[in-house]
């Protein structure tokens, strides 16, 4: 079992960076993917980004690439999204995930999900 908590979220305007972080609990924390997923208003939840077992391969969907970038801790548990060049778009609730199943980029191969945190962004 595994519990994801996210933190991070905020309002911020066009341009600026904001970055999540999210906390697992439990000591198998290195065995699993990691992804950010995204889901705004009146929209299905879509894959933004993931992670290998030991942060060696990265995926980004094709909106995030050039200015978001996910990485890990496995150390504390951790694992991060930095985002830049934040637009308008990129407003949503933010959920991390983790899986063992690949493909990493399905949202149907995450087990684990977080409560979310709320990303806004103004023009």
């Amino acid at each position: 079992q595994v519990q994801l908590v996210e933190s991070g979220g905020g309002s911020v305007q066009a341009g600026g960076s904001l970055r999540l972080s999210c906390a697992a609990s439990g000591r198998t924390f290195s065995s699993y993917a990691m992804a950010w997923f995204r889901q705004a208003p009146g929209k299905e939840r879509e894959f933004v980004t993931a992670i290998h077992w030991s942060g060696g391969r990265t995926y980004y969907a094709d909106f995030v690439k050039g200015r978001f970038i996910i990485s890990r801790d496995n150390a504390k548990n951790t694992v991060y999204l930095q985002m830049n060049s934040l637009k308008p778009e990129d407003t949503a609730v933010y959920y991390c995930a983790a899986g063992r199943r690949l493909p990493i980029v399905h949202l149907r191969n995450f087990d684990y999900w977080g409560p979310g945190t709320q990303v806004t962004v103004s023009s």
